[in-house]
Order: structure tokens, then sequence, then C-alpha cells
């Protein structure tokens, strides 16, 4: 089980996160929604350890992870959001340098990281320098890195940025597939439609708070909205979008 509670991150007059609280369980897919700027990234960065929290603690299975935080990386799998890679590696080396790094026997090493490269559709890459790779084929190496050590915690982080419609659904399937192993899944992402597809449970932050915290078919009857969108619609935004985008129209007609 992973844990936050009164999760809260300031930087300086700033108050990023602002006592944040959940539990996800193993076979949970737990859904972190909000716009730009509400706090999703900062609470991702304390919970994979790269940010110091200022008030409140991250537990698994009832450990505060700053008391041994190098055994709970070895336990978590992370793809962040930029696609952060050593761009004069190929797809295959990157993936080796990983495992090496995880202390995976070199043996097993070979095996995983040539069938996941094939299975995302990367075998024929496999030897090219990453820089020539595309947005979405570094975003495939990014998922196979994380995947590698077959962790017990992993964190997506807009994880289909720049995939094609084929691997979106290929990622999907292995969510839910992970989850039915029993792993601890936690997914931020823009794209709405996706996470009520595959999330057990959402949690949508506003402005650093937790606005809505549930399972998506108990908030749909709780608003009494139809959909994931509706609901967001509702708690968060604060424009009238569809007046906005006609403005916008309207400014791309203007003549000198």
């Amino acid at each position: 089980m992973l844990e936050a509670k009164g999760l809260t991150k300031h930087f300086s007059n700033i108050v990023a996160v602002n006592d944040v609280s959940f539990r996800i369980e193993p076979g949970d897919v737990y859904g972190y929604l909000g716009p730009n700027g509400s706090g999703k990234t900062t609470t991702v960065r304390m919970l994979t350890g790269l940010l110091e929290p200022t008030a409140g603690g991250i537990f698994f299975n009832g450990r505060d992870i700053r008391r041994d935080l190098i055994s709970y990386r070895k336990l978590l799998g992370f793809v962040p959001e930029e696609p952060h890679l050593y761009s004069y590696l190929s797809g295959k080396e990157y993936l080796e340098l990983v495992g090496r790094l995880r202390s995976l026997p070199e043996r097993l090493i070979a095996t995983k990281a040539e069938n996941l490269l094939v299975l995302f559709r990367l075998g024929p890459h496999r030897y090219a320098p990453i820089s020539s790779y595309s947005k979405g084929m570094k975003q495939k190496v990014l998922i196979c890195a994380a995947l590698l050590h077959n962790p017990e915690v992993l964190i997506f982080d807009e994880p289909l940025s720049g995939l094609d419609v084929t691997s979106v659904l290929v990622f999907r399937d292995v969510v839910k597939s992970l989850a039915a192993e029993g792993k601890i899944i936690l997914y931020t992402s823009h794209i709405l439609e996706v996470i009520e597809k595959v999330c057990t449970t959402v949690m949508i932050l506003h402005r650093g708070r937790v606005v809505a915290n549930d399972r998506v078919e108990h908030l749909r009857d709780l608003m009494k909205l139809p959909s994931l969108e509706q609901i967001f619609r509702e708690l968060v935004v604060e424009e009238d979008t569809e007046r906005v985008a006609k403005d916008i129209v309207q400014v791309m007609k203007l003549r000198a």
C-alpha cells in the first residue's frame, strides 16, 4: 500500500500542494487529475523521492519512505512527463544501463530489453541512437525502462505523450494487466477518457487542494453527471471554454 498523509509543499510563499492525503492499494489504478499548476507534478516528485515535503509524509506498507529511500526506489517504476534520455545511447544500450543500475543479471537484462523493445515495436530501431527517435519512440523507451525490473509501485506522469493510437491502446491494456497482477499504480493524465477507462479511483486537484477523491462510478452518481469530463468541468474549469474558443476564432479573422 502507498499512502500520502497531509502532503504539503511550499516554494517560498507559494503553496504548490496543500494537505493532500490518499491511499493506493495493490491492484488499484489511481487517477490523479488537475489543470496545469494544480500541484500534480510536485506531488509526483515527492512520491518518487525527488522532492522533500514541507509537511506530511509518504508511506509504503506503513513505513515512511524517507527512512530508507534507496530501498523504496528499488520497488519503484517511474515514467516522467519529459523524456530525458542519454541521446547518444541506442534504445537497447539505454535499457541495458537501466538494468545494470537496477542490479539485474546480465542475461536477464538482455532478454527483457530485447523482448520489451520488440513488443513496443522498437525492434528495428534497437541499435539506432536515441537522438534519432521520435517523441513517441522516446516515450516507449521510458515505459520499457520503468517496467524492466518488475516494480511493485508504478507512477505514470502523462505516459501517453507522443504515442500513436495503437501504442496508446497497448499501454492502456498493459496498465489493466499490471493492476490485475496487484501492482500499485498512480496515473496522471490530461486525457480524461483514458483515465475514466483505466482508473478505479480518481483524485482531482485544484490549486493544490483536493476537490474530489472517490471511485469514478461513485463520482458520476454523486454529482449526477454522465462522464468524468463533465465532472472535471464542474469542479475545476473556471472559463466558458466554448466562448473562449469562439473568441479565438474571431481573433483569427481580424484583418488590417
